[in-house]
């Protein structure tokens, strides 16, 4: 496996979204493939970043390449890889994962797979380990509309492993 190199994630997030496909995250030992993702930007009224910086979404704001970890309905956490460069305020939202031995209900949905990989806001912040082990993403992605989400829910920022 190689490891991304630093300028995979300065890009602009939807370019970066469906390159995500079947690359490979490691979180806290273990190897995640990404198979579901959204793209989230700071002109787009669904993202977190689109009324500026917080406290809370300081991570879009800062440095590509790392993660972007918040607390959703107070129960669930989701994953975000930070994009374009720094002070845009973009992120890719890793709604779906698989890994080896975890039945793959278990890891799609955003919530599902940060609590089988024990993430939580100590993430936040801090450099993605990402790794291309030579499983290309799909040629044709499928794309929908965003889901989840009341504003810009039809925009077609969400890309899923066939």
């Amino acid at each position: 496996m190689q490891p991304l190199p630093p300028t995979f994630a300065d890009r602009d997030a939807t370019l970066v979204a469906p390159e995500l496909l079947n690359k490979v995250a490691l979180v806290h030992g273990r190897l995640a493939r990404i198979t579901e993702v959204e793209a989230y930007t700071a002109d787009d009224p669904a993202s977190h970043s689109f009324r500026g910086p917080t406290g809370r979404n300081a991570a879009m704001f800062g440095a590509p390449g790392h993660w972007y970890v918040y607390l959703i309905y107070g129960i669930h956490h989701c994953l975000n890889l930070v994009t374009g460069s720094a002070g845009d305020g973009q992120a890719v939202l890793i709604r779906s994962v698989v890994i080896d031995g975890v039945a793959p209900a278990r890891t799609s949905g955003p919530g599902r797979l940060t609590k089988v990989l024990g993430i939580d806001r100590a993430l936040d912040g801090i450099f993605a380990e990402l790794f291309d082990d030579g499983t290309a993403p799909p040629a044709e992605p499928l794309v929908t509309a965003r889901i989840g989400i009341t504003k810009a829910a039809d925009w077609p920022r969400r890309w899923m492993v066939g």
